[in-house]
């Protein structure tokens, strides 16, 4: 073996420096500003379910948006948004690649035995859209017609307890704007999904004439909250945050801003 001089150990302690500053853990998805102690943490959404979360060219914009911009200034973050698809979603969480999700995601048992909730911030429930003159006036309505539904979501799982799992008239996609889409040229004769959005859907597009079929009987309420990964330390601080934005009238702000209304705070609070 050959003998290393004093000059060469000095060098390669040197490179080794240089190459340990450069192996940074790329699983860690929070940083810190420098001069700050505010951390950014990396959400991730599905913006292609407007008025939630949207893109507006390279922008995502929406109602969860402003939400979760609200809930983590008050708690002392910064978020970084990304735009990943709906079932990416729940594997980045899973993963902990991303520390949590905003998206119009309802809260479910099935969902909480892997993954963590904030406490609820939105009331929501499934209806139904349709032509102005279909003959669908109820979730009983809907056995024999073809149903566009985003795959993955509790409108499938509504339609499915009406009509069947895995039903063949049950026609999944990808996201709302899709099953919107069949539904238009005529593939389908029903889309299910929630209320917020169809309802924004028909306000803001009158020339479709389609209308929306509301029934309770059907469709339960549900509460959308933010996603973690189990066991995340993020939570007690997104909940006491988010309780206080529900509080201090930010929360409303927000809400009647994009919808025109005042919420309906009482009933979401009363589910903690």
């Amino acid at each position: 073996m050959k003998k290393v001089s004093i000059f060469m150990l000095v060098a390669l302690s040197s490179l080794l420096l240089v190459l340990t500053g450069c192996g940074k853990d790329k699983e860690v998805t929070t940083t810190s500003d420098e001069g700050s102690k505010e951390k950014t943490l990396r959400v991730v959404t599905d913006a292609a379910y407007a008025p939630f979360e949207y893109l507006e060219g390279d922008k995502i914009v929406g109602f969860d948006v402003d939400f979760i911009n609200a809930v983590a200034k008050e708690a002392g973050y910064k978020v970084k948004l990304e735009h990943v698809g709906w079932d990416p979603i729940f594997v980045e969480i899973e993963s902990k690649r991303a520390d949590l999700a905003v998206s119009a995601i309802t809260m479910n048992d099935e969902r909480k035995q892997s993954y963590d909730f904030s406490v609820p911030y939105f009331l929501s429930t499934n209806k139904i859209l349709v032509p102005e003159k279909s003959d669908v006036e109820s979730g009983k309505d809907l056995k024999g017609k073809k149903i566009a539904v985003q795959t993955g979501t509790t409108g499938q799982e509504a339609v499915e307890a009406l009509i069947g799992k895995n039903h063949k008239d049950i026609k999944k996609f990808e996201n709302n704007n899709l099953a919107i889409q069949e539904l238009l040229k005529g593939g389908a004769d029903a889309v299910v999904a929630d209320n917020t959005v169809v309802e924004e859907y028909v306000k803001n597009n009158p020339d479709q004439k389609l209308k929306v079929v509301e029934d309770s009987s059907s469709f339960e309420e549900e509460f959308y909250g933010i996603l973690f990964p189990k066991g995340s330390e993020l939570k007690a601080d997104f909940d006491k945050a988010l309780n206080a934005i529900l509080d201090n009238g930010k929360y409303a702000e927000i809400y009647k801003k994009q919808f025109g209304t005042d919420p309906d705070i009482e009933t979401i609070k009363a589910q903690q």
